[in-house]
């Protein structure tokens, strides 16, 4: 579904701005995703370069103008400082689980453990499925990323189905929750 391609919104939570990309975001990103510990469980697990940071954040500014929906910059409301990303994306690197939407999260690692990435994943899904009008949200993770998996059942997601992704055999779970879902635990 296409909601309000061109549409740039903003979010809020407690102690997030969910906000979309400036020019500014690349080199925090960079270091974001070149550090060995936060990509480990990503793709095939090697860190990102900074070639690579670019391209995808051309991407995925262009995600927002192609469907009004994407991955949010997530920027700490008492810091201004960007903690990583939280959003909406489609997981074409699963083909079986397609046509789907998925909500991920990549945070820098001095930013794990505080509640963040749930927060923020909240605010997304309230999103996804009161503005964007999305029937269903899926998430991916790492079978062995135990923290992820703990956010996806905080978020009431539960179990669809275990795979490989195609490109490198990495295994996954794959998690889902469902509008009527999101609305009966709200």
């Amino acid at each position: 579904m296409t909601y309000g391609a061109g549409r740039h919104p903003e979010r809020h939570t407690e102690r997030l701005r969910l906000r979309q990309w400036t020019d500014a975001d690349l080199d925090p990103l960079a270091e974001l995703d070149a550090d060995p510990e936060v990509m480990r469980y990503i793709g095939d697990g090697s860190p990102g370069t900074r070639e690579r940071t670019a391209a995808a954040l051309a991407r995925t500014r262009a995600a927002w103008d192609e469907r009004g929906y994407g991955l949010f910059a997530a920027e700490e409301m008492a810091t201004g400082e960007l903690i990583g990303w939280v959003g909406l994306s489609i997981p074409g690197y699963l083909p079986e689980i397609m046509p789907a939407v998925e909500i991920g999260w990549r945070l820098r690692r001095r930013s794990w453990g505080r509640g963040y990435a749930t927060e923020a994943a909240r605010e997304v899904l309230a999103f996804a499925f009161d503005e964007v009008g999305l029937e269903r949200v899926v998430s991916i993770c790492h079978v062995d990323h135990h923290a992820s998996a703990r956010v996806m059942a905080k978020l009431g997601m539960t179990h669809d189905r275990t795979t490989r992704v195609p490109a490198h055999g990495q295994p996954v779970q794959v998690r889902s929750l469902t509008r009527a879902e999101h609305r009966a635990s709200a």
